[in-house]
């Protein structure tokens, strides 16, 4: 069976110009993911759960988890000299990353959510970490700026997930495909083990927390009462998690549409742009699916800022497609 590593070494030549920096970028990625794995594996044998006294970007209680996993990927990806900017939903700003020499040499930016879900982490539920990476348009050698990182979805050279469950995936896309490598424990090595990965042509899922129906626009209203009428192929199944990894995930292989709209308190949504929309869009759209904001192909969008949030629906078209003629009755 393929390892990860020869995968990507493998299939390095599909870039143009490939000098192996993406490689030793998505290596890093592999360690770190390694890393947040041993960690999340331990919680509730050593003092990693429970809340912190601080506060990330969005002024949201930090889980003792959500740091850690933001160190071991910043400093997976930092130390190692391989990217020029690091971006997290976990950090307010930007990270400039400079060479020896004082200069940014390097070629793209890492935009990260470092553990979603993480509120389940305390009750055993699983959690994951998302990842973008695009090339900087600033000049190579001078520092990044915040315009690196303020780029459309549909700029990403790869995004994908690690989702720390009953075992240990990660998914990713270079824009050539979805594919998804299992980690063996014993020999702490991930492989090929989902090639190729695709939405059925037909769902049956529906996610999203019911438990804010009263807020939701009147589209959304009406798509939820039609997924549970009992005509044609539904009722709809409705499976919702509460960690966007994890339920993406079982859409993508079973079948299903997931959705975050606006409500009255957050008539942006909740899930931010950069970090969470943009990379499951493109693995949505790379795996046959479709992802928008209910107006917008979600890749299309222009981002205003770091930490811009978007409504959100992606998964299979026919499905998500239906949500579209709710919204626009």
């Amino acid at each position: 069976m393929k390892t990860l590593g020869e995968f990507i070494i493998e299939n390095q030549n599909q870039f143009e110009y490939s000098t192996g920096e993406l490689s030793k970028l998505l290596n890093a990625i592999r360690l770190a993911a390694k890393s947040v794995n041993h960690e999340v594996n331990k919680a509730g044998l050593v003092d990693i759960l429970g809340v912190t006294n601080k506060t990330n970007s969005s002024n949201e209680i930090q889980q003792k988890l959500d740091v850690f996993a933001n160190e071991a990927f910043k400093n997976a990806l930092i130390n190692r000299n391989i990217i020029c900017g690091f971006a997290s939903e976990e950090e307010d700003s930007f990270i400039r990353v400079l060479d020896q020499n004082n200069k940014a040499t390097n070629n793209y930016v890492v935009l990260v959510d470092p553990l979603d879900g993480s509120s389940n982490i305390d009750t055993n539920v699983s959690v994951g970490t998302i990842f973008s990476i695009y090339k900087r348009v600033t000049e190579k050698g001078t520092t990044v700026s915040e315009i690196d990182f303020l780029q459309k979805g549909g700029n990403q050279i790869a995004a994908g997930y690690i989702l720390y469950g009953t075992s240990t995936m990660l998914v990713y896309t270079t824009g050539y495909g979805v594919n998804g490598f299992t980690l063996n424990p014993a020999l702490g090595t991930f492989y090929l083990s989902h090639p190729n990965m695709k939405f059925p042509e037909k769902g049956h899922i529906y996610s999203i927390n019911e438990g804010n129906y009263n807020h939701f626009p009147i589209g959304v209203k009406k798509f939820i009462k039609y997924c549970q009428e009992d005509k044609d192929q539904r009722p709809y199944s409705s499976r919702y998690i509460g960690s966007l990894v994890s339920d993406f995930h079982r859409n993508l292989i079973k079948g299903g549409v997931y959705l975050y709209p606006s409500t009255l308190k957050h008539p942006n949504g909740k899930l931010r742009l950069l970090y969470e929309c943009n990379p499951i869009a493109f693995l949505s759209e790379q795996a046959g699916g479709t992802a928008s904001n209910g107006t917008q192909r979600i890749l299309d969008i222009e981002p205003k800022s770091l930490h811009q949030c978007e409504p959100f629906y992606c998964g299979t078209n026919e499905m998500v497609e239906n949500i579209y003629d709710f919204l626009n009755e």
